[in-house]
């Protein structure tokens, strides 16, 4: 644990982490004993997930209330960690617009837009000068199955889930020199956080839980750009990816999750 601190670095940055999958994040790097910054615009739940991962793991924690649609996040988030050592982001901060396209508002769709693009792209561009300085340190960005194809009633979401794990494998090549750097994009399959629970109301097929999902993406890094945890999501996004045609996975995956909703 002590070596994955030392590799990356004393401090990480969990965007994204007021519950599920980035609460879990939190927990798995508190373990190893990095301190934290934690980003999440809710700030009770990002203050009482502060407290209590400084109190059990007795890492330094730092509660940053932000809205990470806003088009100033870059400057929030340069103050914020100025003077802090940080080698590690994970972004996990997600909005989710439910339902057909045309039925969407348009301020959510861009939201979306907002919150999983415009800001992984600001965080990671902020932060990777101090590693390319520091020479070590890590980028994850979290992904989603949603991504390998064109998905009805939650299309934007998963284009931009799309977009960040084709950034994280372009960064990763740009970063094949640096061997103290890794990226990586996590291709998650279901989890059942609130943020799942609140968009479906049915489990899908090979969930995992938050802390799965976090702990086997730390582990693997340094091993390639994309990651997908779990070994049936693995084989499934193989199939899906290589051996189905591109409509016939669009038609599957879009009835399959129309029956969740």
């Amino acid at each position: 644990m002590n070596d994955f601190r030392f590799k990356y670095g004393p401090w990480a940055v969990v965007a994204g982490a007021s519950e599920g999958i980035g609460e879990a994040f939190a927990e798995r790097l508190a373990d190893r004993g990095l301190n934290l910054v934690l980003i999440a615009r809710r700030e009770v739940e990002l203050h009482a997930i502060a407290s209590r991962v400084n109190r059990e793991y007795g890492v330094e924690v730092l509660p940053l209330v932000a809205d990470l649609k806003d088009p100033h996040i870059g400057s929030v988030f340069s103050e914020a960690i100025r003077g802090i050592d940080v080698g590690m982001l994970v972004y996990n901060a997600a909005h989710v617009p439910v339902g057909r396209f045309v039925d969407v508002e348009l301020e959510s769709l861009l939201q979306a837009v907002d919150v999983n693009v415009r800001a992984p792209v600001t965080l990671t561009r902020v932060l990777l000068p101090s590693l390319y300085e520091r020479e070590r340190g890590a980028i994850v960005l979290m992904s989603s199955m949603s991504s390998l194809q064109g998905l009805a009633r939650i299309a934007t979401y998963a284009a931009t889930k799309s977009f960040n794990t084709i950034l994280a494998e372009g960064i990763w090549y740009e970063l094949r020199d640096m061997e103290n750097i890794d990226v990586v994009s996590c291709v998650s399959g279901a989890v059942p956080t609130p943020g799942y629970r609140r968009a479906f109301k049915k489990d899908a097929p090979g969930m995992l839980e938050p802390a799965f999902v976090a702990e086997s993406t730390l582990e693997s890094l340094g091993k390639g750009p994309r990651f997908v945890p779990g070994a049936v999501n693995r084989l499934v996004s193989q199939v899906f990816t290589r051996l189905m045609p591109r409509k016939l996975a669009i038609k599957i995956i879009s009835n399959s999750s129309k029956d969740l909703m």
